[in-house]
């Protein structure tokens, strides 16, 4: 179905919709109006990022994929955006489903402008944020008295129609305390590589987080010098976040007694930490 012109209406939509964050992944980390409004819905908008045991809890009947198509083409975030109000103006109780927060990396905040300009009722449900669950699961604290007093988010897969970066990696390099990368897989040489450059040390310690609360999730960690080897030799994908700072050495610390892992039998669980060589994930 084509999604409405936009436009076409002035008069509040009778159905409404709800921004609402999943969480990293576990499905024990949904809030619990998060949880009832998926029971309740009409629709659900999702992509993958909240992972399969959480989109698993929604009926298929009532959900629709807005991430990737087949052939490997992705749903722009102009046609989520108009089917969203489509949706609405047809009387429906839409959930807009997002991994982590709806408003950390996750276009909630053009989404719900879209929607109140077009006089949608929209409703934002907070969600547990991945770059913050995902090194607490992980056995990393984003903030510790005797190493950070402050986090920074960045994203490391930017808008590529923009001119020039936004993120001042020299700013960041000279700032200290935590920095958590999301998306940043891909871009790991590069922005590591600008982190050195503009003074950070080499070895300061780095954390690979990927699929964090799923039940395959992985842990590789080395330092800023090392993580791009330590990434390949792994096989760490996206999604993951990346922790760089004097922080992710704690979970070396605590992973003997760390009970966050993954819920999986050992013998088909990858060992759960690369640091470098053995002990491979």
């Amino acid at each position: 179905m084509n999604a409405r012109d936009p436009d076409a209406a002035t008069e509040p939509a009778d159905g409404k919709v709800y921004l609402v964050g999943s969480g990293p992944g576990d499905p024990d980390l949904l809030t619990v109006k998060a949880r009832r409004l998926l029971d309740e819905a009409d629709v659900v908008l999702h992509d993958k990022l909240p992972g399969p045991d959480i989109i698993g809890l929604i009926p298929e009947e009532k959900r629709e994929d807005v991430g990737k198509r087949a052939g490997g083409g992705r749903t722009s975030q102009e046609y989520t955006n108009d089917r969203l109000v489509e949706l609405a103006r047809e009387g429906n109780t839409v959930v807009r489903l997002k991994g982590g927060d709806p408003f950390v990396f996750g276009r909630g905040g053009e989404e719900l402008v879209h929607l109140a300009e077009r006089s949608v009722p929209v409703e934002v449900v907070p969600g547990v944020t991945s770059p913050i669950a995902g090194a607490a699961v992980a056995g990393i604290p984003a903030t510790h008295r005797d190493h950070a007093s402050s986090v920074t988010l960045v994203t490391g897969h930017e808008d590529p129609t923009k001119a020039e970066s936004a993120v001042d990696w020299d700013a960041l390099a000279a700032t200290g305390g935590t920095l958590v990368v999301l998306m940043g897989v891909g871009k790991l040489p590069d922005y590591t590589a600008a982190l050195r450059e503009a003074g950070m040390d080499a070895d300061t310690p780095v954390a690979l987080v990927e699929r964090a609360t799923w039940p395959d999730q992985r842990v590789a960690t080395g330092d800023l010098d090392t993580i791009v080897d330590v990434r390949d030799e792994a096989g760490i994908e996206p999604p993951a976040i990346t922790v760089i700072g004097e922080v992710a050495a704690t979970r070396e610390r605590v992973l003997e007694f760390l009970d966050n892992e993954p819920d999986a039998d050992a013998a088909d669980r990858p060992d759960r930490d690369v640091f470098g060589a053995p002990e491979g994930e």
